[in-house]
Protein backbone atom coordinates (compact mmCIF):
# COMPACT_ATOMS: atom_id res chain seq x y z
CA UNK A 1 0.00 0.00 0.00
CA UNK A 2 1.19 3.42 -1.00
CA UNK A 3 1.62 6.40 1.28
CA UNK A 4 -0.56 7.94 0.08
CA UNK A 5 -3.45 4.88 0.27
CA UNK A 6 -2.30 4.51 3.94
CA UNK A 7 -2.81 8.25 4.85
CA UNK A 8 -6.48 8.01 3.08
CA UNK A 9 -7.35 4.88 4.78
CA UNK A 10 -6.49 6.42 7.85
CA UNK A 11 -8.35 10.09 7.52
CA UNK A 12 -11.34 6.87 6.34
CA UNK A 13 -11.78 5.88 9.87
CA UNK A 14 -10.93 9.09 12.05
CA UNK A 15 -14.13 9.90 12.98
CA UNK A 16 -14.69 5.88 14.00
CA UNK A 17 -11.88 5.76 16.10
CA UNK A 18 -12.84 9.28 17.48
CA UNK A 19 -15.98 7.61 18.75
CA UNK A 20 -14.05 4.66 19.80
CA UNK A 21 -12.07 6.68 21.72
CA UNK A 22 -14.54 8.57 23.58
CA UNK A 23 -16.34 5.17 24.67
CA UNK A 24 -12.77 4.31 26.25
CA UNK A 25 -11.83 7.42 27.85
CA UNK A 26 -15.64 9.01 28.62
CA UNK A 27 -13.83 12.35 28.36
CA UNK A 28 -14.09 14.40 24.71
CA UNK A 29 -10.42 16.06 25.27
CA UNK A 30 -8.85 12.69 26.71
CA UNK A 31 -10.61 10.78 23.65
CA UNK A 32 -9.22 13.48 21.16
CA UNK A 33 -5.65 13.35 22.75
CA UNK A 34 -6.03 9.51 22.46
CA UNK A 35 -6.91 9.32 18.84
CA UNK A 36 -3.88 12.41 18.18
CA UNK A 37 -1.55 9.64 19.64
CA UNK A 38 -2.69 6.17 18.10
CA UNK A 39 -2.65 8.57 14.54
CA UNK A 40 0.76 8.93 15.18
CA UNK A 41 1.32 5.61 16.10
CA UNK A 42 0.04 4.34 13.34
CA UNK A 43 1.89 6.96 10.56
CA UNK A 44 5.45 5.77 13.10
CA UNK A 45 4.73 2.60 12.73
CA UNK A 46 3.15 2.19 8.97
CA UNK A 47 5.84 -0.79 8.08
CA UNK A 48 4.12 -3.17 10.35
CA UNK A 49 0.55 -2.86 8.80
CA UNK A 50 1.20 -6.04 6.21
CA UNK A 51 -0.82 -5.78 3.05
CA UNK A 52 -3.92 -7.85 2.07
CA UNK A 53 -4.86 -7.28 6.37
CA UNK A 54 -7.99 -5.70 7.99
CA UNK A 55 -6.59 -2.12 8.16
CA UNK A 56 -9.47 -0.50 10.58
CA UNK A 57 -9.38 -3.58 13.15
CA UNK A 58 -4.93 -2.89 12.85
CA UNK A 59 -5.79 1.08 14.18
CA UNK A 60 -8.24 0.09 16.74
CA UNK A 61 -5.89 -2.42 17.63
CA UNK A 62 -3.02 0.73 18.21
CA UNK A 63 -5.97 2.54 20.03
CA UNK A 64 -7.04 -0.02 22.08
CA UNK A 65 -2.90 -0.41 23.24
CA UNK A 66 -2.30 3.30 23.72
CA UNK A 67 -5.22 3.28 26.23
CA UNK A 68 -4.20 0.74 28.36
CA UNK A 69 -0.70 1.48 28.72
CA UNK A 70 -1.70 5.22 29.18
CA UNK A 71 -3.96 3.68 32.05
CA UNK A 72 -1.18 1.98 33.37
CA UNK A 73 1.21 4.49 33.16
CA UNK A 74 -1.42 6.84 35.01
CA UNK A 75 -1.83 3.61 37.90
CA UNK A 76 2.10 4.02 38.17
CA UNK A 77 1.82 7.12 38.57
CA UNK A 78 -1.12 7.12 41.14
CA UNK A 79 0.46 5.23 43.60
CA UNK A 80 3.86 6.60 43.55
CA UNK A 81 1.62 10.14 44.29
CA UNK A 82 -0.53 7.86 46.64
CA UNK A 83 2.88 6.93 48.59
CA UNK A 84 4.18 10.16 48.32
CA UNK A 85 1.07 11.96 50.12
CA UNK A 86 0.56 9.06 52.79
CA UNK A 87 4.82 9.44 53.49
CA UNK A 88 4.00 13.63 53.58
CA UNK A 89 1.25 12.83 56.45
CA UNK A 90 3.45 11.08 58.45
CA UNK A 91 6.17 13.27 58.61
CA UNK A 92 3.26 15.70 59.41
CA UNK A 93 2.07 14.09 61.94
CA UNK A 94 5.52 13.50 63.36
CA UNK A 95 6.17 17.05 63.84
CA UNK A 96 3.26 18.10 65.12
CA UNK A 97 3.84 18.46 69.21
CA UNK A 98 0.82 16.21 70.76
CA UNK A 99 -1.43 18.36 72.48
CA UNK A 100 -1.93 16.78 76.53
CA UNK A 101 -5.75 15.32 75.20
CA UNK A 102 -3.80 13.33 72.22
CA UNK A 103 -1.42 12.34 74.89
CA UNK A 104 -4.18 10.88 77.03
CA UNK A 105 -6.01 9.27 74.06
CA UNK A 106 -3.03 7.67 73.03
CA UNK A 107 -1.83 6.26 76.07
CA UNK A 108 -5.70 4.75 76.55
CA UNK A 109 -5.38 3.30 72.69
CA UNK A 110 -2.34 1.88 74.13
CA UNK A 111 -3.87 0.17 77.36
CA UNK A 112 -6.62 -1.11 75.28
CA UNK A 113 -4.41 -2.68 72.74
CA UNK A 114 -2.08 -4.46 75.28
CA UNK A 115 -5.84 -5.81 76.68
CA UNK A 116 -6.05 -7.84 73.50
CA UNK A 117 -5.32 -11.17 72.76
CA UNK A 118 -1.89 -11.79 71.31
CA UNK A 119 -3.75 -13.82 69.09
CA UNK A 120 -5.46 -10.47 67.84
CA UNK A 121 -2.63 -8.30 68.63
CA UNK A 122 0.46 -9.31 66.84
CA UNK A 123 -1.56 -9.27 63.26
CA UNK A 124 -3.14 -5.89 64.15
CA UNK A 125 0.09 -4.59 65.26
CA UNK A 126 2.07 -5.78 62.52
CA UNK A 127 -0.58 -4.46 59.87
CA UNK A 128 -0.93 -0.95 61.50
CA UNK A 129 3.43 -0.95 60.75
CA UNK A 130 3.12 -1.47 57.23
CA UNK A 131 3.46 -5.58 56.80
CA UNK A 132 1.26 -6.60 54.12
CA UNK A 133 -1.48 -9.55 54.50
CA UNK A 134 0.49 -12.28 52.65
CA UNK A 135 3.47 -11.51 54.58
CA UNK A 136 1.99 -11.24 58.36
CA UNK A 137 0.64 -14.80 57.24
CA UNK A 138 3.53 -15.91 57.08
CA UNK A 139 5.81 -14.89 59.49
CA UNK A 140 2.99 -16.16 62.11
CA UNK A 141 2.49 -19.40 60.07
CA UNK A 142 -1.27 -18.70 59.81
CA UNK A 143 -3.81 -18.59 57.07
CA UNK A 144 -4.46 -15.33 55.27
CA UNK A 145 -7.83 -15.43 55.94
CA UNK A 146 -7.13 -15.88 59.66
CA UNK A 147 -4.58 -12.92 59.75
CA UNK A 148 -7.46 -11.09 58.00
CA UNK A 149 -10.23 -12.04 59.89
CA UNK A 150 -8.08 -11.06 63.51
CA UNK A 151 -7.80 -7.81 62.60
CA UNK A 152 -10.91 -7.23 61.31
CA UNK A 153 -11.92 -8.54 65.36
CA UNK A 154 -9.04 -6.61 66.45
CA UNK A 155 -10.65 -3.57 65.25
CA UNK A 156 -13.73 -3.93 66.32
CA UNK A 157 -12.68 -5.49 69.81
CA UNK A 158 -10.73 -2.04 70.14
CA UNK A 159 -13.64 0.18 69.05
CA UNK A 160 -15.59 -1.49 71.75
CA UNK A 161 -13.15 -1.06 74.30
CA UNK A 162 -12.80 3.21 73.73
CA UNK A 163 -16.43 3.70 73.03
CA UNK A 164 -16.86 2.08 76.36
CA UNK A 165 -14.67 4.39 77.99
CA UNK A 166 -15.96 7.75 75.55
CA UNK A 167 -12.75 7.84 73.94
CA UNK A 168 -14.34 7.84 70.04
CA UNK A 169 -16.20 10.66 69.32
Amino acid sequence: MSTLEFQQQLLGVRQQLYYFALSLTKDRDNAADLLQESLMRALTYRDKFRDNTNFKAWVYTIMKNTFINEHRRAKRTKVIMDNTDREQDQVRRVQQPNSPDSTVKMAEIQRSLDRLDIAFREPFTMHHEGYKYHEIADQLGIPIGTVKSRIFQARHRLMEMLTDKNMVA
